[in-house]
């Protein structure tokens, strides 16, 4: 549990330097009021942002320092990565804007594994630019369940809609052989625990779509519903977890169905993704459950149509920023409820001394 006057070191990697993502951050921080809530240190060059603050007409004072470990609360922080100065061509999809993300993503994935960065939040890269003999991922999750160790899931949120997925960068055709009994128990797993360890949600209902249209209407558009997904969920269920379904997935976010539950776990990306995009873009966000420390991203990409317009909504971004503090919170305070098992029980009591319930 942190300490009331305890500010969390909140690490920002760039993201591709041709998209809005110094936009993003550069408005999110712009308001000072965000101080308040931690001590945000963002991996680039005071130079690069220095670049876009005069291109976007965005004026305000950071710090630059030679590493995360010396940030100084009150102030936004910027660890010098490089010090050259990169070629920017906005609204373009280039091979440095490309590398220029990962150095940042690297710095700042290296500072939050040695402790020097409480969370981290990415702004969007391209996965084709990113691409090199030292960066072969599809996207930052894959990276990150490397370097960070972990059952990973992409965990799409937003108030109370939460959306994971069973397989997520990969090639639709591909998506129905990845999907095993072993799988779907391994994932929903890392949902539940997030759910309890994150979120603070103590006996979590998690809603599972079927892979087929219609579920495979018991076989007869596909087989993988009723000898995969049926058993797995009917073994989860027998060792008590709450998890319901497979549900028809045309019709269970029309319906409103999702309300009923904490959490709903998609087979593939498109089939968790549009819904909730349609249902909450803009303030949705990405969390990578199940590392082993906090990441989220905004739930959108590089938008190069619109990058050095000065128009970009950095709501989401500011999102991703708060749902990382809340989440590390949330796992502070389990941690040591959980280090702490006599604490534990007094609050299952109700308290103790004077505020305990008669």
């Amino acid at each position: 549990m942190q300490e009331e006057n305890h500010k969390p070191k909140l690490g920002i990697s760039i993201g591709d330097l041709g998209g809005i993502g110094c936009e993003i951050i550069l408005k999110t921080f712009e308001d000072s009021r965000m101080l308040d809530f931690c001590t945000p240190v963002i991996f680039a060059s005071g130079k690069t942002l220095s670049h876009f603050m005069q291109q976007l007409g965005i004026s305000f004072k950071f710090q630059g320092v030679q590493e995360a470990s010396a940030a100084i609360p009150g102030k936004v922080n910027v660890v010098n990565i490089w010090k050259d100065h990169p070629l920017i061509e906005v609204g373009k999809a280039t091979e440095q804007g490309g590398a220029y993300a990962i150095k940042s993503l690297k710095a700042a994935v290296r500072s939050l594994k040695d402790g020097d960065i409480d969370v981290l939040v990415t702004a969007p890269i391209n996965k084709k630019n990113v691409q090199s003999k030292d960066f072969t991922f599809p996207g930052h999750t894959d990276y990150l369940a490397q370097e960070l160790g972990g059952e990973s899931l992409m965990f799409m949120v937003c108030e109370d809609l939460r959306v994971g997925l069973l397989t997520d960068h990969v090639p639709v055709k591909d998506a129905p052989g990845l999907i095993t009994q072993k799988r779907i128990a391994s994932k929903l797993k890392a949902m539940e625990d997030s759910l309890v360890r994150d979120f603070g949600v103590r006996k979590p209902r998690i809603a599972v779509l079927g892979i087929n249209p219609h579920s495979g209407d018991e076989g007869v558009i596909g087989r993988e519903d009723e000898e995969v997904l049926k058993p797995a969920l009917a073994k989860l269920a027998a060792e008590g977890h709450l998890v319901f379904g497979p549900y028809a997935a045309d019709t269970f976010f029309a319906s409103d169905n999702y309300r009923n539950f904490d959490a709903v776990l998609a087979g593939y990306h498109d089939q968790g993704l549009i819904p909730f995009k349609t249902l909450a873009f803009g303030k949705g966000v990405n969390f990578t459950a199940g590392l082993s420390r906090v990441r989220t991203s905004p739930d959108h990409g590089t938008a190069y149509d619109i990058a050095g317009k000065g128009v970009a909504d950095p709501s989401s971004f500011t999102e991703a920023v708060f749902t990382a503090l809340e989440i590390f919170s949330h796992r502070s305070e389990f941690e040591e409820l959980s280090s702490n098992p006599l604490q534990k029980q007094r609050l299952k009591r109700g308290g103790k001394g004077k505020n305990r319930e008669k």
